[in-house]
């Protein structure tokens, strides 16, 4: 990881970085390189693009979005950690899970978790439309965190349902989301949602513009709901 990339681009958002958080920052780059030659985690393996596209791009919702201090978060379709792990990195006050249907990967990101030292983590195999009937987990979070899962319409169904009413889902998304979040509309009101702003998260560093989706549960969300994946898609 490039640290001196990784500090500008904090800088540039307000904020800076504890020794033992860029150590940690470094330990997971570290895994994430050595690991991803034995399974494909991830294309980005560059220390620029770690530090950037995966770090930086991961905590962007923490400048734009109010997160209070313990909340429960989960990331949904976690993949190599992304967005989740490093935003527990740079909060350590908050509960978090990960989840994904992949096994190895969490049996990686178990790795991890241990080898930074941060606790209150839950690593999670499975699916999100088992354990979003599951009453330990249905409507348990504060926040709701996705990246690059499925469209718009389809992530809402797998993460709608793991939200508290009152809480949020924030999708990360790239440029041109406004006619999935168009098309996303009516099934967001139907599993108990309101669209409540879509936010410009310029990537520090790069040209890139992160889009922020915003959502908050207002009302639960029917038993019927996630359904089995064939018909959600």
């Amino acid at each position: 990881m490039n640290v001196e990339l990784f500090n500008h681009g904090l800088q540039v958002l307000g904020d800076t970085a504890a020794s033992q958080q860029l150590e940690q920052f470094k330990v997971y780059a570290q895994l994430l390189v050595e690991w991803n030659q034995k399974m494909n985690l991830t294309a980005i393996t560059d220390a620029d693009g770690i530090a950037q596209k995966h770090f930086l791009d991961s905590i962007l919702p923490l400048y734009y979005v109010d997160i209070p201090q313990g909340a429960r978060v989960a990331d949904i379709g976690t993949g190599a950690g992304f967005p989740g792990l490093p935003v527990k990195i740079m909060r350590p006050d908050l509960s978090l899970t990960l989840m994904d249907a992949l096994n190895k990967r969490i049996t990686f990101l178990k790795t991890v978790v241990a080898a930074i030292g941060v606790d209150d983590v839950l690593c999670i195999h499975g699916r999100a439309e088992e354990f979003g009937k599951k009453k330990e987990f249905r409507e348990q979070y504060d926040f709701v965190l996705s990246r690059a899962v499925a469209n718009l319409r389809v992530l809402c169904e797998y993460c709608l349902p793991f939200i508290k009413v009152g809480g949020r889902f924030i999708a990360l998304k790239a440029d041109g989301v406004d006619e999935e979040v168009n098309a996303a509309r009516p099934m967001i009101g139907t599993l108990g949602g309101k669209l409540e702003k879509v936010i410009d998260a310029p990537l520090p560093g790069t040209e890139i513009v992160r889009k922020l989706v915003v959502i908050k549960k207002e009302k639960s969300t029917p038993p019927q709901f996630p359904r089995r994946p064939n018909k959600i898609q």
